[in-house]
Parts: structure tokens; C-alpha cells; sequence
């Protein structure tokens, strides 16, 4: 056995060394230390041997082990870094060619305005409220004074997915949803994406986004609302801008008034922009209608509350001189670029 285990070591240094990849390497491992390798076919055969003879042969054969496992490692060893060395000349790569400059994205001009209104308000104590936009029929229009039949719903034609469940026309359902929760006082923003059955064209969309504002407590006029929104104008447009409300009809305020602000492209004179008049109309507002409150559970004897809304596309529009809505929503990159 002895000149078997000698011979087994100089043969397998051999093949050890021939081997070519880490492929046939391997192979040439399970063919001599595997299961059914040369050396255990050799150590099966210890048993023949005296009391005297296997001492000796055991540590003759943990030395061919030994020795194979080394010679094995030494040779994965050099495949490995002769495998690396060929990658590295496959993949070379000249570092002193410039890098492809990465475009950096931006907000969209709607998240941009959107950004900045929810700043103004933050900074007079309200919060942002939000709800879900398929909306019951009660929310959408009979919490708000809007019962069935009324002729303000034909304005507001939406999409229906049934007889009591719609995509909701506006984010006053927000509001009705946060004064049957929360107790005066109460000062919101909600805005959120509404949807209207209406013709697509330069200043109409199925789906836009509304911001709408409310504020519910003990002593509210329509001087709060008129500094808030005065606020908001100088804000968005610039210090030198004034407001103008005049009367109007909201089912669910009373009184009620659509908002102007001043031109803020000819300061008022009159120009294309404001089709000569100096104003432009930014959005409607009022006084909580006190059933709106009533039926919400706030007392109207003791709290008043106003309550506006606004279109952020309308806003968007204004405050980057869009002429056509539809650009907002085209996603050419053209248009977008420039924001």
C-alpha cells in the first residue's frame, strides 16, 4: 500500500497541475478524495493489514490527503487569479473618457404651486386634511345643502359608479368628513384630485385638483376670510396684489362671493391677460352655510366658520402665465423642461 500512496501522490500532482479551469479541477478532486475517489478505494484496504502496518499506512495516507488538499488549493488559487487577470483585460476601461451627465428630475409646476400653498396655510396654523375621492352621494352633495333634484348638481355632473357613489365634483366632502370628527376649532386645507364630466379644452378637464380651505371656531367673519385669502394672493403673486370679493350663490355658504385679484400683469390698467377689466376671477368663497354646520353636529348659534375652494390648475395657470390646462397633463418634456 505503501508504494500505491506514493505512486497516488505523484500522479495527482500531475493532474492537479494540468488542469485547466476550475471545471476540471474539481473533477480531478471527486476522482481522488471524493466518496468513490483513488485514495479512499486505497484506505478500504486497510483492513487486510497487521496491528503492526496500520499505524504506519494511517499516517501515510493523512500526508497523501494532506498534501492533495494543498496541492488542490494552490491550483484553485492560480485559476482564480488568472480568471481574474482575463477579466480585467476583457473589461478595461478607459477612465479618462467623460461620463454621460445624469438628468436630474423636478417638481411638476403643480406640485410646485401645490407645494407652496400648503406653506402659506401651514404657516397660519392650518393643517392638511385629505379624503377619499369615490365618494358618497351624501358628502359629495347632500351634506353641503345640495339635496336631490337641486339645479347647483347639474353644474357639478360627474361620474357616477352607482346610484349613491361617485367620483367626488370638489374636496368639500373633506370638509363635512373633519367637522363630523373634530370639534371647533377646525382650520383645513384639503386638497385632492375632483373629477366633472367636462369637455376637454384649453381651460376644462375631467380630472383636476382642488385646494379648498375651512375654518370653524367662535367669532368668524368675513374679515378672517378676507385677510386669509388676501394672504394667500400676496403670497403667490406678489406683495403689491389686492383682492376683490364680490356677491354670489353657494349652496353650502351663505353669504357667498367669487374672489378677484388684481392683475398681475398690468397691476390693474387692463391688458389681455384680464380682457381689460384689471381683475382676474381666482375662486369662490363664503360663510359656512349654518345647516351645513347643523348637520354636521356644531352648534351655529355658537361657531361660524368660512369656507373656499380654488382649482390648483386655475392657480398653476396664473402663476406661470399657462395659456392652455391641457399642458399640464401632456407630460412633454419640452413644456416641463421649463420649470
Amino acid at each position: 500500500m505503501k508504494e500505491q500512496l506514493y505512486a497516488l501522490r505523484t500522479d495527482a500532482a500531475v493532474r492537479i497541475a494540468q488542469a485547466g479551469d476550475t471545471t476540471q479541477l474539481e473533477a480531478v478532486r471527486v476522482a481522488l478524495l471524493g466518496k468513490k475517489g483513488e485514495l479512499t478505494a486505497i484506505l478500504k484496504q486497510m483492513g487486510k493489514l497487521s496491528a503492526e502496518e496500520r499505524p504506519v499506512i494511517g499516517q501515510l495516507a493523512n500526508e497523501a490527503r494532506g498534501e492533495l488538499e494543498g496541492l488542490l488549493a494552490a491550483r484553485a488559487a492560480a485559476l482564480g487569479a488568472e480568471e481574474t487577470a482575463r477579466r480585467l483585460a476583457a473589461e478595461t476601461l478607459d477612465v479618462t473618457m467623460p461620463g454621460s451627465r445624469k438628468r436630474l428630475g423636478h417638481k411638476h409646476p403643480l406640485t410646485v404651486v401645490l407645494d407652496e400653498v400648503k406653506e402659506i396655510f401651514l404657516g397660519m396654523g392650518f393643517s392638511v386634511a385629505t379624503g377619499p375621492e369615490v365618494e358618497w352621494d351624501y358628502y359629495n352633495f347632500e351634506a353641503l345643502n345640495l339635496p336631490q333634484g337641486h339645479p347647483a348638481r347639474d353644474t357639478q355632473d360627474t361620474f357616477y359608479i352607482t346610484e349613491t357613489m361617485l367620483l367626488r365634483t370638489q374636496t368639500s366632502p373633506v370638509q363635512v368628513r373633519v367637522m363630523e370628527q373634530q370639534k371647533p376649532p377646525i382650520r383645513i386645507i384639503a386638497p385632492g384630485r375632483v373629477y366633472r364630466s367636462d369637455a376637454v379644452d384649453a381651460t376644462h378637464s375631467p380630472l383636476f385638483h382642488q385646494i379648498e380651505g375651512l375654518v370653524v371656531d367662535e367669532g368668524i367673519t368675513m374679515a378672517d376670510l378676507k385677510g386669509s385669502l388676501d394672504q394667500l394672493a400676496k403670497r403667490l403673486f406678489g406683495e403689491e396684489t389686492r383682492t376683490r370679493f364680490r356677491p354670489h350663490h353657494f349652496p353650502f355658504t351663505e353669504p357667498s362671493c367669487e374672489v378677484d385679484i388684481s392683475c398681475f400683469r398690468c397691476g390693474g390698467a387692463g391688458c389681455p391677460m384680464c380682457k381689460g377689466e384689471g381683475w382676474i376671477e381666482i375662486l369662490g368663497a363664503g360663510m359656512v352655510h349654518p345647516k351645513v354646520l347643523a348637520g354636521c353636529g356644531i352648534d351655529p348659534e355658537r361657531y361660524s366658520g368660512f369656507a373656499f375652494g380654488v382649482g390648483l390648475e386655475r392657480l398653476t395657470m396664473f402663476r406661470f402665465q399657462i395659456d392652455d390646462m391641457r399642458l399640464l397633463f401632456e407630460n412633454d418634456m419640452r413644456f416641463l423642461g421649463q420649470f
